[in-house]
């Protein structure tokens, strides 16, 4: 069933993945990034340092944001999960490179993640005006 308010944007910059689920859905201007976590174009995990793998995370977040007609400044809020709590003070530092004032409300759970990926994120941002 397909609502009129509802769409999915996707193109071919757009990072994909072999498991079910759509980069992101948008319902009027609200827009749903599902969880980013360090892959390449066609999903596949690119193992990396835990600044690697927050960075590339990130980078497709963004690209998705733009299908979509947003930046990261458009972000409302996010969903972090970090794999290591020792990971902790880096990811603060890190987020604080990407998201400035008014910043986004945000949730960060630990011990959560596979062995095969340090870092997740997923957003829900507004299309501007």
């Amino acid at each position: 069933m397909s609502h009129p308010q509802v769409s999915y944007p996707n193109n071919p910059e757009t990072p994909t993945s072999h498991l079910p689920f759509s980069p992101c859905v948008v319902v009027d201007r609200v827009v749903y990034v599902s969880g980013q976590a360090s892959v390449d174009q066609t999903g596949k995990i690119i193992s990396d340092t835990f600044e690697g793998e927050f960075r590339r995370s990130i980078e497709n977040m963004i690209k998705i944001l733009g299908v979509a007609g947003c930046e990261l400044k458009d972000v409302i809020q996010t969903r972090n999960y970090v794999r290591d709590e020792e990971d902790l003070k880096l990811y603060n530092q890190l987020y604080a490179e990407y998201f400035s004032n008014p910043l986004p409300a945000r949730a960060t759970l630990t011990n959560c993640l596979p062995s095969t990926i340090r870092y997740e994120i997923e957003c829900i941002a507004v299309i501007p005006d």
